[in-house]
């Protein structure tokens, strides 16, 4: 293979320009006409054995040529993408410019490659660090989580009450008719979950098991199945059991059951110092956000469609494969949204191409900088997926791009060098508690200066 040129053109898009010698393309034909000639039928041969001139003489001389650019186009594409040094994001257009037995083939692909990013200051930017205070009463709510996790579910006497459990038969009409998909038997329903039609729930309290009575509600106006919109509704309802949650008791031993502490202020010292460890995350992950929206707000350079397009094809693919992991199909799931397929990918357009954004621009900076991830690092990752995903290391290796990996560790250097030269200003959040108090005094005040006008 031999370069010819290579020559850029608008919107980050290039075109090679490339020939294969005649003796590679010889080759090339050759072992085609042997792989291919057997498929030909030729009056007079049997099936497959017809001579090669024959074909060529009834079917053309260039019957051959066709396939045989195909198999050469492969390696001698990559090779004049390396000579000429450039990172294609696309498929490549590809076109013959002239093919012959004498002179060999000159090829012509054009493709879109990752753009030549401009990005602007990076030293010195300016965020704010907040790190969100933890209130008790989080803390609380955490425990008071754990408590009902761990309830004891029983079988309870009397009148339904909101917060119970209730299994049941129902069946739905509309004007006197049953209606699809509007009949249960057995069906259980936490009261005041709010999962069915609105005053539906409500009316199920106050009875008590082995009743029959009727609940009559109105169907939303923007309901799901447009013949039930808007329309009032009666459901037979048959009342079998009534259950709720014995909590139980907040002390040492319910901390014994739930953990590994033996007190529940240990148990709760735990859960707060988790909680301010995720707040100072946060924190951290904010001001990272407050940089790269900086430095991408400031970047330039033609990023060609097809790398958004491509990123976006990857988030609705990754939430696909997450759907199948849990036994659903996208299309379905989907069903249930009542989206399109375009509508869902839509909601990842933004998000898809910030990313391409970022990415871009702190592997420009990577560059600018010099910043690289050493074999040592690229080591340490690769013991770290292993590790996560319970395989051996070589299998890990195996199945991964070192030149990828190193990539993506260069732009997590990058981001903690961005980080190491900004400017962060560090602001203590005030308590929920306490702003709830600055608000009343500040409505207070307001109340106060209204009274005086």
């Amino acid at each position: 293979m031999s370069l010819v040129k290579c020559e850029k053109l608008e919107n980050s898009m290039v075109q090679l320009e490339f020939s294969v010698s005649a003796e590679d393309f010889k080759a090339a034909v050759d072992k085609v006409a042997k792989r291919e000639a057997k498929k030909y039928t030729v009056k007079g041969f049997r099936k497959g054995k017809a001579p090669r001139h024959v074909i060529e003489k009834l079917y053309g001389a260039e019957i051959f040529h066709y396939d045989a650019i195909n198999d050469l186009f492969p390696a001698a594409y990559a090779a004049a993408v390396e000579e000429a040094g450039i990172e294609p994001v696309a498929r490549p257009e590809a076109d013959v410019v002239s093919a012959s037995l004498e002179d060999g083939v000159v090829l012509t692909a054009k493709v879109a490659v990752k753009p030549e990013i401009t990005v602007g200051e990076y030293k010195g930017l300016k965020a704010t660090k907040t790190v969100n205070a933890v209130d008790e009463s989080r803390v609380d709510e955490e425990i008071a989580r754990m408590q009902q996790r761990n309830a004891r579910v029983i079988t309870r006497e009397g009148k339904a009450e909101k917060g119970d459990t209730a299994k049941f038969d129902f069946e739905g009409f509309v004007d006197g008719v049953a209606f699809e998909g509007g009949k249960a038997e057995n069906y259980t329903l936490e009261l005041g979950s709010g999962q069915f039609i609105p005053g539906f729930e409500d009316q199920m309290i106050g009875h008590e098991a082995g009743e029959e009575f009727d609940v009559n509600v109105t169907f939303p106006e923007e309901y799901h199945a447009a013949e039930l919109a808007g329309k009032p509704a009666v459901f037979k309802i048959k009342l079998h059991e009534l259950t709720a949650k014995e909590l139980p008791v907040l002390d040492d031993e319910f901390a014994k059951d739930v953990s590994e502490y033996d007190t529940l202020d240990e148990l709760k010292a735990s859960i707060r110092k988790g909680m301010e460890e995720q707040a100072e995350k946060e924190a951290e992950l904010a001001v990272e956000n407050a940089l790269v929206d900086q430095i991408i707000d400031n970047m330039q350079g033609e990023i060609p469609q097809v790398m958004f397009d491509n990123r976006l094809d990857e988030m609705v693919n990754e939430y696909r494969y997450r759907l199948e992991q849990q036994g659903l199909k996208l299309e379905m799931y989907l069903q249930y949204l009542g989206q399109t397929v375009e509508q869902f990918r839509e909601g990842f357009k933004e998000q898809a191409e910030k990313q391409v954004k970022i990415r871009l621009a702190l592997e420009a900076i990577a560059a600018q900088e010099n910043i690289q991830a050493s074999d040592e690092e690229f080591e340490a990752e690769i013991n770290r997926i292993a590790e996560m995903y319970k395989m051996e290391a070589d299998k890990v290796k195996a199945l991964v791009s070192e030149i990828e990996v190193k990539k993506d560790l260069a732009v997590n250097k990058v981001i903690d060098f961005v980080k190491e030269n900004a400017k962060i200003t560090k602001k203590a959040a005030r308590k929920a508690a306490t702003r709830k108090k600055a608000a009343k005094a500040e409505e207070a005040e307001e109340a106060t200066e209204e009274t005086a006008e």
